[in-house]
């Protein structure tokens, strides 16, 4: 399946969107403590310049994150300030390393043309051409090594990524304001020995635990974008999850087969 990608900028925020980023911001910044209540929705009506159903729309956003606690009749409560991904810092290494308040980079290992094995092909979908571009580099935070990343991008794409400087700060951010539409995202983790390679880039040992992602990124008709593999060191790394009761939890979990019973 192929999608055509426009040349067009990213579109602004809707108006829900900047008012829950807003609001992230005060409580990730202590401004709006943990116990201590939003502002009413009159005053985010005002100071936005809006009707309530954009402010409450955000304020459901910050429920679903965990953030807060709301309900008919009182002021949404500040539950956490725990901040949680944006959806460019799942999709991308750099910004996630930058909202750590680290300094992101990278070592290029490999950036062209490839053919794509079976299983990377049944990733993307490919059907006529398994002719793919591959990105693979060991990002790093303050120039330590913290993943191994392998990327394989949709033929639909291959014009505009291989247009894009592999060295670029943010290579998904610029993909993105070259139009590649990347709507949704789907994560599967599980823990890996590191190879003798991994261990190399990643200087640790050889067979030490390692996190590895798979990841599909989709457009908004369910084509995929792209398909990766990130390795990450497990030397203090830690991850957690925020849900509130009513809400299902985006995270599932499963034994392998063969460890059942």
């Amino acid at each position: 399946m192929t999608e055509s990608v426009p040349n067009t900028p990213l579109r602004r925020p809707q108006q829900h969107q900047e008012i829950a980023s807003y609001l992230r911001d005060e409580i990730f910044a202590g401004r709006i403590p943990v116990g201590k209540s939003l502002p009413s929705e009159a005053e985010l009506c005002e100071q936005f310049a809006t009707s309530r159903g954009p402010v409450r729309q955000a304020v459901a956003t910050l429920r679903s994150e965990g953030l807060i606690s709301s309900g008919r009749g009182r002021r949404s409560i500040v539950l956490s300030n725990t901040r949680t991904e944006s959806f460019e810092e799942v999709l991308c290494t750099a910004s996630r390393v930058a909202q750590m308040g680290k300094i992101p980079g990278q070592v290029l290992q490999e950036f062209g043309l490839h053919q794509a094995n079976d299983h990377i092909a049944e990733a993307l979908w490919l059907n006529d051409t398994k002719t793919v571009v591959t990105l693979r580099r060991i990002r790093t935070a303050n120039d330590h090594p913290v993943v191994v990343e392998e990327i394989y991008f949709s033929p639909s794409v291959s014009s505009t990524v291989l247009s894009v400087d592999p060295n670029a700060e943010s290579f998904h951010r610029e993909l993105m304001r070259n139009g590649v539409n990347y709507n949704n995202i789907s994560r599967k983790a599980r823990v890996t020995p590191a190879t003798e390679e991994q261990a190399e880039a990643l200087q640790l040992p050889v067979g030490a635990p390692l996190l590895e992602i798979e990841l599909r990124a989709f457009t908004h008709t369910g084509a995929p974008v792209e398909y990766s593999v990130q390795r990450y060191s497990t030397e203090q790394l830690t991850f957690g999850l925020n849900i509130v009761r009513g809400h299902s939890s985006p995270l599932w979990i499963e034994l392998e087969p063969e460890q059942i019973g």
